[in-house]
């Protein structure tokens, strides 16, 4: 039996404590906040249940949905659809950009003529030579170049060198299906507090420390401070930003953030039935518009809609560019064997739910 300290309670240190203690290990999971979830928790605003941001669940591995069925019973999606606001166009299209829409389009001509010539997306060096290559500019310069830019605060897409995926795993979708996700289990809990109740399961047989602070980190000698005490591991479970554990030591890396505004609407829902998500691909502040009902299916006649806009508030999306990548490697290479950095802040990866299970499986294996 191993003695395991686990970094962070968000959802990734929930599933890693899971696993680890079910295997009959000692883990203690040290969490600053007062609560366990992180940006997973739901709560409830005018009656309506909501998270910041949508934390859906999407996996493409056979396997990962069963097991967090297994545990806190799921919903699957099969056909939601995600919109996209044009401006210059005063529409709304598919996302991903789907072939069918084009001829809709005002300018539909000449998007056809640069999908002709479009070599396709080998040899591309950036973001934007991805798109450019993969669709030509015009649709580029609709769908992909002010949402990348304000989302990332930066003044050009070349900037952004790991693009190796695109949001929905397609620049141009064809065919008669037009939902996002095709090839990959989607789902939700059915609970009506979303994954609540799981945190406390999963870590019931864990030592749990809540409003507690880690003041100094020794990882070399495998210890930590909490409360002016050093407490030793036999290993170290980090959810947390490398570079916080490490003190700093390659400079900080770098976040995106978002500022989340909750509205609720005199109306039933405000969503064609289908879709889930709009984007704003334009010069409005906000990247993003969720109904949460699509997800909780609670009912209410009024309903709730999430506005997010992109800020340095907090820490939820690490940066998809060389240098940051490069430094986050910098920080990986230099951690102990005993050290795992794991979820989307320990692996400075654009991580979703299934994918945190898929990663804590690959590591410590089923239950």
């Amino acid at each position: 039996m191993a003695n395991i300290l686990v970094i962070g309670g968000g959802f990734a240190g929930c599933i890693a404590g899971h696993i680890l203690s079910e295997q009959g290990n000692k883990v203690t999971l040290v969490e600053r906040g007062p609560r366990l979830g992180g940006s997973c928790v739901t709560d409830f605003y005018g009656g309506h249940p909501y998270t910041l941001g949508p934390r859906h669940f999407l996996a493409h591995k056979p396997g990962i949905f069963d097991f967090l069925d297994r545990f806190c019973p799921m919903k699957r999606y099969e056909g939601h659809e995600f919109l996209t606001y044009i401006e210059r166009d005063q529409n709304f299209y598919h996302f991903p950009i789907h072939k069918d829409e084009v001829a809709e389009m005002p300018d539909a001509a000449q998007i056809h003529k640069e999908l002709e010539a479009c070599p396709g997306p080998e040899g591309a060096q950036n973001l934007k030579e991805y798109w450019q290559l993969s669709v030509g500019d015009t649709l580029y310069d609709k769908f992909v170049k002010s949402y990348s830019k304000k989302m990332w605060d930066i003044d050009s897409n070349s900037e952004i060198t790991d693009f190796g995926f695109t949001p929905k795993g397609v620049a141009l979708k064809s065919g008669p299906v037009k939902a996002a996700w095709t090839e990959a289990d989607a789902g939700f809990p059915k609970a009506p507090d979303g994954y609540n109740q799981y945190f406390g399961l999963s870590t019931q047989n864990c030592d749990v420390h809540l409003n507690t602070e880690i003041t100094d980190f020794d990882v070399e000698k495998r210890r930590v401070e909490i409360d002016g005490e050093w407490h030793t591991f036999d290993r170290i479970v980090s959810t947390i930003s490398p570079e916080i554990i490490l003190k700093n030591a390659f400079g900080e890396l770098r976040w995106s953030g978002r500022d989340f505004m909750k509205v609720v609407l005199p109306v039933e829902s405000v969503f064609p039935d289908d879709v889930y998500f709009l984007y704003y691909a334009n010069d409005e502040p906000f990247t993003r518009i969720v109904e949460y009902k699509k997800f909780y299916e609670n009912k209410s006649p009024t309903t709730l809609i999430g506005i997010e806009i992109p800020s340095n508030s907090n820490k939820l999306y690490p940066y998809p560019m060389k240098k940051d990548q490069d430094r986050a490697q910098q920080y990986f290479d230099a951690l102990p064997e005993w050290v795992d950095s794991i979820g989307r802040a320990g692996r400075y990866r654009y991580l979703d739910v299934g994918m945190i299970i898929d990663d804590c499986m690959d590591l410590y294996g089923k239950i």
